[in-house]
């Protein structure tokens, strides 16, 4: 396959694949508010191993932050938090697998607690929300996404982008 018919492959699979995860945690009132738990955030993890997961995150959190009916500011600041993580993997793909899961966790840790609290007026502390968060984040981002990361490390002939 071409490399740029690859790469506009992985990136739409990937946009696809994080809006269906966060839709199916919706089903369950996790995928958004103070106590949340992305399932797709384990995919933030991708970047270590292709670029084209940076698009691909990115405008699938754009996408599942419309279809849930995010406002306006949320889906802006919540799409910038997940490409600031997405960058940051992808700047760490050389260094420790281990530390893939970092950068989304703490750029979303430090970003979605302030759009809660003052796109969606939660009164909560923002410290309580960077906690919860926070724990959201290293579930889904840190413990699924590093599983992740390890089993597609172990599948040989994967061509990435």
């Amino acid at each position: 396959m071409h490399t740029r018919t690859r790469y506009l492959t992985q990136a739409a699979l990937i946009a696809a694949i994080y809006v269906a995860l966060t839709l199916l945690m919706r089903i369950f009132g996790l995928d958004s508010g103070a106590i949340q738990l992305r399932l797709s955030e384990a995919l933030t993890v991708l970047p270590f191993f292709t670029s084209a997961a940076v698009p691909g995150l990115t405008v699938g959190c754009l996408l599942a932050n419309l279809f849930v009916g995010g406002a306006p500011w949320d889906i802006v600041f919540g799409t910038l938090a997940t490409l600031l993580g997405a960058l940051g993997t992808r700047a760490l793909r050389r260094s420790s697998p281990y530390l893939a899961s970092i950068p989304p966790i703490v750029s979303n840790t430090l970003i979605v607690p302030w759009v809660i609290r003052l796109v969606y007026g939660d009164a909560s502390p923002v410290p309580f929300l960077m906690l919860t968060v926070g724990i959201g984040e290293v579930l889904s981002a840190g413990v699924c996404g590093t599983v992740l990361l390890f089993a597609l490390k172990r599948c040989k002939g994967i061509k990435w982008a």
